[in-house]
């Protein structure tokens, strides 16, 4: 793995703090990011996402989804079930995971639902109107004043 220095960035810039140290967690949570369940993110309109995570072997009682600030935050755990099992091959894997996703500012989490084994968390993009781009009218001016002595 190639490490970055991202020293000149906080020497160079003012306010981008958040753009560096997100950068810094993706490079460091490259080698410990469990692949542990499966997951897909999918765009589903220009400011409407998906993320599907594969939750077979758990019910609705055994996962947690959770927003905090600018996380998304899917844990699943398998209550006990009280009898011994014998298996022969156990080839699903109901072990306890937490799994983190990094929200952009202004993408809130409206519904999940969970189906078939599939956990499908939707999330919206709302950009508050004091940050939308706004068209300003230009006005003609008349000619300038000529300045009486």
């Amino acid at each position: 793995m190639r490490a970055y220095d991202f020293a000149p960035l906080h020497r160079a810039t003012v306010g981008f703090d958040r753009v560096a140290d997100l950068m810094d967690r993706v490079m460091s949570a490259e080698v410990t990011n469990s692949t542990y369940p499966p997951y897909n993110i999918e765009k589903t309109g220009d400011d409407s996402y998906r993320i599907s995570v594969a939750v077979a072997g758990f019910s609705e009682a055994d996962l947690t989804v959770e927003q905090r600030e600018n996380a998304l935050i899917v844990s699943a755990r398998k209550a006990d079930e009280g009898e011994e099992k014998t298996y022969l091959h156990r080839g699903i894997a109901t072990r306890a995971f937490e799994k983190r996703f990094h929200l952009a500012d202004h993408v809130r989490v409206t519904e999940a639902n969970h189906a078939d084994g599939m956990l499908h968390i939707e999330l919206v993009r709302e950009v508050p109107e004091a940050l939308k781009p706004r068209q300003i009218q230009i006005t003609k001016t008349s000619e300038p004043k000529a300045i009486e002595a």
